[in-house]
């Protein structure tokens, strides 16, 4: 199928997480992505973690969010390899970099100077902090933005402290955000500067707790027992069943109280009364819930439209038929021939799938049809 990206060229020099979600993105939905990288290390993410999670030789992290990408490696210190570049950015549609303020400029890579060379480019970038402010220097690191933007008082418990999300959210977030602005910015058809910060987009994630304290100046208050959601009165949690878990979501505690036979529910009714009185209703719900199966309560509580679920891990999951029929995975090949299996694209064009068997690139594998394309095109020109 003909992808909405199919002939663009985006030269990409970011590492690590946030850059990578924002071209992998990009190169899903059709983009060619150039991943510019050192010429002897690459990007740090090949071997940055433990062996033991490694696919391949490389990391389980580069491996998934590199895929669908060509490499170039790169000495900036080289003649031949800056020319090679310039070159690269007079063809170029987008470009994009996730350094820390100040990095690009001393490169001569920044937006000044690359908006010299092609006026059209649409030039993105991710920081950590913006680029001003007594923070701008700080390493954009996913745990310390979830530690200063307030996002680590949402989830646990009052009594827990701060609990950090399991995921990079930070990053993935600051990503999907650039990856957007860059869209944005190729319909205008004019070029430009597209600029996302990590905290600026862990903030936005956070619209409606933060909006409701911007308003009464209170700060979140998560609740002591089963909690899930500082803004969500009872019966919202995670509950132990005598054999795993289940989650309840919403529902009128009256009528839940009928369906699982627990009159001592029956006595709260109302918004108001479900959050004000949440952590002792989830106890009592907690003590009930434990006594008999997950499947015994969720075929009294399905059938009546209350929202409900069996707490899956991924083995658990990937048994389920509703998981098998989005066919959320896919098999790439890497660049010894080595097949993998990761997640695919969740967009879907026309209910086709967006997937790709390329895997991720070895440093610098590419170069050499790199510079056969960019001969090819310097060709036409003249």
């Amino acid at each position: 199928m003909n992808l909405p990206l199919d002939g663009l060229m985006v030269l990409d020099f970011t590492q690590f997480l946030a850059g990578p979600v924002a071209s992998l993105r990009l190169a899903d939905l059709g983009a060619k992505v150039i991943k510019i990288e050192h010429h002897e290390r690459g990007d740090l993410c090949r071997s940055l973690y433990s062996p033991a999670l490694d696919v391949h030789e490389y990391s389980a992290f580069f491996q998934a969010i590199n895929r669908n990408k060509f490499s170039l490696g790169l000495d900036l210190k080289s003649e031949g390899d800056k020319a090679l570049i310039e070159a690269l950015i007079k063809e170029a549609d987008v470009m994009l970099h996730n350094f820390r303020p100040g990095v690009m400029q001393r490169l001569g890579l920044d937006y000044d100077a690359i908006k010299a060379i092609n006026s059209s480019l649409i030039y993105g970038e991710i920081s950590g902090y913006g680029d001003e402010g007594p923070w701008q220097s700080w390493p954009g690191q996913d745990l310390l933005l979830q530690a200063v933007s307030g996002l680590t008082a949402l989830s646990g418990a009052s009594q827990d402290g701060p609990v950090p999300m399991g995921l990079a959210i930070a990053d993935y977030l600051a990503g999907s955000q650039l990856a957007q602005g860059i869209l944005a910015a190729l319909y205008l058809d004019e070029g430009g500067l597209v600029q996302v910060s990590m905290l600026e987009a862990i903030l936005d994630f956070q619209f409606e707790p933060f909006t409701l304290y911007l308003n009464d100046g209170e700060l979140p208050d998560r609740g002591h027992t089963n909690a899930a959601h500082a803004l969500v009165g009872a019966p919202y949690g995670v509950y132990k069943t005598a054999d795993g878990y289940m989650t309840l979501a919403m529902g009128s505690l009256p009528k839940i109280a009928e369906l699982i036979g627990c009159p001592s529910l029956a006595v709260f009714s109302g918004a108001g009364e479900a959050f004000a009185r949440r952590d002792e209703i989830k106890k009592i719900l907690a003590e009930h819930l434990g006594t008999k199966a997950t499947s015994h309560w969720l075929a009294k509580l399905e059938p009546a439209d209350i929202w409900c679920a069996e707490v899956l891990n991924w083995r658990g999951l990937m048994q389920q038929e509703a998981f098998k029929v989005l066919e959320m995975t896919q098999t790439v090949v890497g660049a010894k021939g080595k097949h993998y299996a990761t997640t695919r694209c969740p967009i879907r064009i026309d209910e086709k799938l967006l997937v790709s068997s390329l895997g991720a690139p070895e440093l610098d594998q590419h170069r050499a049809e790199i510079e056969a394309s960019l001969k090819e095109a310097l060709s036409r020109a003249d």
